[in-house]
């Protein structure tokens, strides 16, 4: 992950006084090192990974870090089958970087999962530039572009789209989503 893609997860997560988020993509734990440094001191980072060996180096992460070990909930398993599990408006942001097919389906639950003023994002969104060249893309380059086009016109969201690292999806939950 770059720096600065760290250090935009850790100003996004304090920007809503992050208690309670979910990451999809555990990885070695560096994401999630970032976001519990900007979360509030009793928040809680549940991070769902379908390698428990991925989750296994993060808990290592965490507490040579300083996290105690109830900062952060591991759940292991496929995101889309973990997710619906999770509490509705639960959580004050959610961070997706797990399985590119499935960014449209990830976008679907953070919507449930997230209360309202809340953030998702979603990291790798310029595919190392594959997401703007014309032509024919693979499958994960085509969903991504799905994703940017769902983001963009959605009635609940409010957009942004930083270009540090390899690009990062933001977008605010709107406070009167779903209200009539």
């Amino acid at each position: 992950m770059a720096p600065g893609t760290g250090a935009a997860l850790r100003m996004l997560a304090a920007s809503v006084d992050a208690k309670a988020v979910a990451e999809i993509g555990t990885g070695t734990g560096v994401s999630g090192i970032h976001l519990l440094h900007g979360m509030r001191p009793d928040g809680v980072l549940t991070t769902v990974d379908t390698e428990p060996e991925h989750q296994q180096f993060a808990r290592q992460a965490f507490r040579a870090s300083g996290f105690a070990s109830n900062r952060a909930r591991f759940i292991p398993g496929r995101a889309l089958e973990v997710l619906p599990r999770l509490a509705d408006s639960g959580y004050d942001l959610v961070f997706c970087d797990g399985d590119r097919l499935e960014v449209l389906d990830y976008l679907d639950e953070s919507l449930r999962l997230l209360r309202p003023g809340g953030l998702v994002v979603f990291e790798g969104v310029f595919a190392h530039g594959r997401t703007v060249d014309s032509g024919p893309q693979p499958t994960e380059v085509v969903r991504l572009r799905e994703l940017l086009r769902a983001v963009r016109e959605s009635q609940e969201l409010v957009p942004s789209l930083l270009p540090v690292g390899d690009g990062l999806l933001c977008a605010v939950k709107r406070p009167d989503a779903g209200r009539p």
